[in-house]
């Protein structure tokens, strides 16, 4: 029997948020019995015929709708634009209806994560306004809690709402080992939580 899998949704333009989520990932499979699947969205224009390939040429490939009916738990992951989700990733929730209709995530739990160029970037309210779909698809959302002492030491990111990440203005710093640490738990409390929701089904 195939174990149960997490989707680990990003989007990334520049890296930091696709790091973020290969350490989520490694902590949701520091978890016996269950996988992670990453995955992402393609770019998009307001130019109607520029178009990404359909395959991408690095990294992940791209979800599609069947991802959400198979995962057992979501990790949602995008870089800030003005407070709130990169507009790819919002175009792909945009054209979830049919998942909605069918139920395809209720009592599912998923966290969201987020990078930033600077500190005060709308970190937090990019994190907030990404749970908004999650919640009218019924998830539950599973964010950090103070019992990870990083999260009162860290200097760069780290949110208990969701992993965070300062990139800086030109998105090259590195992931700083508080917010690694910080991922890689977070990946695992979702493992543990999708896991104890399918023993009580």
């Amino acid at each position: 029997m195939n174990q149960p899998e997490i989707l680990v949704l990003y989007y990334s333009r520049y890296g930091a948020t696709r790091d973020l989520a290969r350490l989520i990932a490694e902590g949701i499979e520091s978890v016996p019995g269950i996988n992670a699947r990453l995955r992402t969205v393609p770019a998009i224009s307001a130019v109607c015929e520029a178009t990404e390939a359909a395959v991408p040429n690095e990294g992940a490939p791209y979800v599609e709708y069947t991802d959400l009916q198979e995962c057992a738990g979501l990790a949602l992951g995008s870089p800030t634009r003005f407070g709130n989700m990169a507009a790819p990733m919002k175009y792909f929730w945009d054209g979830s209806s049919s998942e909605w209709l069918n139920g395809a995530l209720i009592g599912k739990p998923a966290c969201v994560f987020t990078s930033t160029g600077s500190m005060h970037g709308g970190q937090e309210s990019t994190l907030l306004t990404m749970m908004i779909p999650l919640l009218h698809h019924g998830m539950v959302i599973v964010g950090l809690p103070y019992s990870e002492p990083d999260l009162m030491s860290s200097n760069t990111g780290g949110s208990p709402y969701g992993v965070t990440h300062l990139a800086h203005a030109d998105g090259r710093a590195p992931i700083s080992p508080e917010e690694q640490r910080l991922a890689k738990a977070q990946g695992k409390r979702l493992a543990e939580t999708a896991l104890k929701l399918l023993q009580k089904k």
